[in-house]
């Protein structure tokens, strides 16, 4: 009779064969597997050099796969996979550049490594993406009326379709409690993240922040879109040094901005909501807008933004 690995089921059954003080042989045949099947089993898994428990049994089992798969991988695809961790990137985007450079691993298996290294202890779940709280601003704020607010509906429809190089999107992150604020900016199609401290979330301090930010990428800058936050009130003087045209999205429409919305959320995964973003140096905003920069996108091929970027504006 050939080798056949037990299921969970067949082990309480064994268990309770042997509570009869039946054979290995004859649990064997009722079972539909070789004796050496059973021995082996009670041999591999007994407790106590006399008892055999079937919920132990199982998670011995799952241990020895577990351990036997990670095995199966060389060393270099565990550092490589341990490495894209440690830099904030998510199970697919490893999976994604894997695949690429040679350390081929699926993204459920990264999912099921992280776990089991926490199970045994670890820390590598620490760093994946946690989902988000959501967060509503109080029924009672002030609405500010942004002087000669040209609404998104009227904004080309090249934007929609992410096909053009130059179309940005602009918002603010703000600290605990209002201490402090970082205005984030993101072209559409590259998925560059441009970050930047401001004291505060002034009309003043934002639109400074955003002509100092874009000035350089000046030549690349089509269209930006922002929220109604008072905040964007200046935003006929950011038009005017850039040259570009600014439309406002839709009240509490935030998918109308989504990729903005979804790079803060990455920027959670470095500085934690609650943060005293007074604390955060430039130094450390620099590094954060690096690393998410150089972090593989999916919807690129799993390149980096920074790369993509420099192409386009090279071929620009």
């Amino acid at each position: 009779m050939s080798y056949k690995q037990l299921i969970e089921g067949q082990r309480y059954q064994i268990e309770a064969y042997l509570r009869e003080g039946l054979s290995y042989r004859e649990i064997g045949k009722r079972l539909n597997v070789s004796h050496s099947t059973i021995s082996r089993e009670v041999r591999r898994n007994r407790v106590k050099e006399s008892h055999y428990l079937p919920e132990v049994a199982h998670a011995k089992t799952l241990k020895r796969r577990y351990l036997a798969a990670k095995h199966r991988l060389c060393e270099m695809t565990i550092a490589f996979v341990e490495f894209c961790l440690a830099q904030k990137w998510s199970p697919e985007q490893i999976a994604g550049v894997g695949k690429r450079i040679g350390y081929a691993v699926s993204h459920e298996w990264v999912y099921r490594y992280v776990q089991q290294d926490k199970l045994q202890g670890g820390k590598l779940f620490k760093h994946l993406r946690r989902g988000r709280r959501k967060y509503r601003k109080g029924s009672h704020a002030r609405r500010v009326l942004i002087p000669n607010r040209v609404g998104i509906e009227k904004r080309p429809a090249i934007v929609d379709k992410k096909r053009r190089f130059g179309d940005w999107e602009v918002d603010t992150v703000l600290g605990k409690q209002g201490t402090g604020a970082i205005v984030s900016l993101v072209e559409r199609k590259s998925k560059l993240y441009l970050l930047r401290n401001v004291n505060a979330k002034s009309a003043v301090d934002v639109r400074e922040a955003m002509i100092k930010m874009l000035w350089r990428y000046r030549r690349h800058v089509h269209t930006i879109t922002a929220d109604n936050g008072g905040e964007f009130c200046d935003h006929e003087q950011v038009a005017q040094a850039l040259k570009t045209d600014i439309y406002f999205a839709n009240p509490y429409a935030s998918w109308e901005r989504g990729l903005n919305e979804n790079f803060n959320g990455l920027l959670r995964q470095y500085i934690k909501k609650g943060t005293d973003l007074r604390t955060v140096t430039d130094d450390q905003l620099k590094q954060i807008e690096r690393a998410l920069n150089l972090r593989p996108r999916k919807c690129l091929g799993f390149k980096q933004p920074a790369v993509v970027f420099e192409e386009m504006r090279k071929a620009a």
